[in-house]
């Protein structure tokens, strides 16, 4: 979920184009004059009401983040909170029986899959126009425009920005003859074994047996890729083989937990596993799990191979392309787009903005996390967008992988069944 200077570098010089535009937005809203304008499909003002899928259990928070909105504008939104394992499940529903929402929160992993159904209303130039918020120009690149597109359709606008950093308990790794958090994966793997030296149920480092975009991010870490020249998945490479023996090794030095229902935040509270890599969202978690660790802990940059590239991940916003209120709906993303939102959805949330500007603000630049967090966004990757990521590709990574470290399977037979359940995968 260390910053002024971090923070300018991710702000092009369009920024106080940016700003001003903000500015000028009355606390972020757009009037319904202005947007139903660049919708190009009707001069009167949008109505709604609209329903928003949110997902997780945000949905008071961002009923107050949208109540200027429906003030200034005069839509009425309904927000219905998505558990995050309830997801698939609620958006097949919708898309098999038509009976949608009107915005959807999709997570940038299933952005492809939701895409491919044509559930979603495309983002052209003549849907947007008017709209200056939804400019591709303004958000991070990774996650806009082009960088996120389907068949080289954008259907989403970027909403929260996730990466992932080093949390480490600061008070742990002193205690153990550790000055500094490890800078390079060698280091971390040679501190996880000396912390989980400890005794029995303490161990250095944690790996979720669920995130399949860690062992992703160690190949990128050691200069590698999963996806080929051709866009085809390709595991079959030296890099990602380096990644395997980090990955699997730091279960057979015994540095990390095997229980896959280990709590990554209690692990941590309690310095069972004071070392992981995880995203913003945890530090929240740890603050309103053990406020008295405050000043024990602290985060850092990945950890390099030759590199270290991290992963960029979060959640975008899309139009339901059945929606009876697209006008509404597309000033609803024009307002959540606004610097302004996004900087109170931080202060709400604490999820990072997606608006350069809006990550240029004082608000998060005062906070040392978010210092590290903008370092990290400026050096990190999305997972590719190839259909099914949860259900496909990760899920046969992940397979591969705990099947090694957890089941003794042998390498080699491992990585061959890897290899042929993601043949012919791609992101075209």
């Amino acid at each position: 979920m260390a910053n002024s200077s971090v923070r300018r570098a991710l702000v092009p010089a369009g920024l106080a184009a940016v700003l001003a535009l903000a500015a000028c937005s009355s606390g972020g809203a757009t009037s319904p004059q202005a947007t139903s304008g660049g919708t190009g499909s009707s001069s009167a003002a949008p109505t709604g009401p609209l329903t928003v899928w949110v997902m997780g259990d945000a949905t008071t928070k961002f009923d107050t983040l949208v109540a200027p909105f429906t003030a200034s504008t005069g839509i009425k939104v309904k927000t219905v909170a998505i558990p995050w394992d309830s997801v698939d499940q609620k958006m097949t529903t919708a898309v098999a029986s038509g009976d949608g929402p009107d915005v959807v929160q999709v997570g940038l992993s299933k952005l492809r899959t939701y895409a491919d159904t044509g559930a979603l209303l495309t983002l052209d130039d003549a849907t947007v126009a008017g709209h200056a918020n939804l400019a591709s120009s303004n958000f991070l690149d990774g996650v806009a425009g082009k960088a996120t597109a389907v068949g080289g359709k954008v259907v989403s606008v970027p909403w929260i920005a996730d990466t992932r950093v080093l949390f480490y308990r600061s008070d742990i790794l002193s205690a153990a003859g550790i000055s500094t958090p490890p800078a390079t994966w060698d280091e971390l793997r040679a501190d996880a074994k000396k912390l989980a030296g400890r005794g029995a149920g303490k161990y250095g480092y944690y790996i979720p047996q669920w995130d399949s975009p860690l062992p992703v991010e160690m190949t990128w870490d050691f200069g590698g890729d999963i996806i080929g020249a051709d866009g085809k998945v390709n595991f079959d490479t030296p890099e990602f083989r380096k990644a395997v023996d980090l990955y699997t090794g730091l279960y057979a030095d015994k540095s990390v937990p095997t229980a896959g229902d280990f709590d990554q935040t209690q692990g941590f509270v309690s310095g069972a596993a004071p070392m992981l890599v995880s995203g913003p969202y945890l530090a929240a978690a740890i603050k309103d799990a053990a406020p008295d660790l405050a000043g024990k802990w602290s985060v850092a940059q990945l950890p390099k191979g030759t590199t270290n590239t991290s992963l960029l991940a979060g959640s975008n916003m899309a139009v339901w392309a059945k929606t009876a209120h697209k006008d509404a709906a597309l000033a609803l993303l024009d307002y959540l787009s606004t610097p302004a939102t996004q900087v109170k959805w931080f202060q709400l949330n604490g999820d990072l903005p997606t608006a350069k500007a809006a990550l240029a603000d004082s608000a998060l630049t005062s906070d040392p996390l978010v210092s590290v967090y903008a370092a990290q966004l400026a050096n990190a990757k999305i997972v590719p967008l190839v259909p099914n990521w949860d259900g496909a590709t990760g899920k046969a990574l992940l397979d591969a992988l705990n099947s090694i470290a957890l089941k003794g399977t042998d390498k080699e037979t491992a990585l061959t069944a890897l290899f042929a359940a993601t043949k012919g995968q791609s992101i075209g």
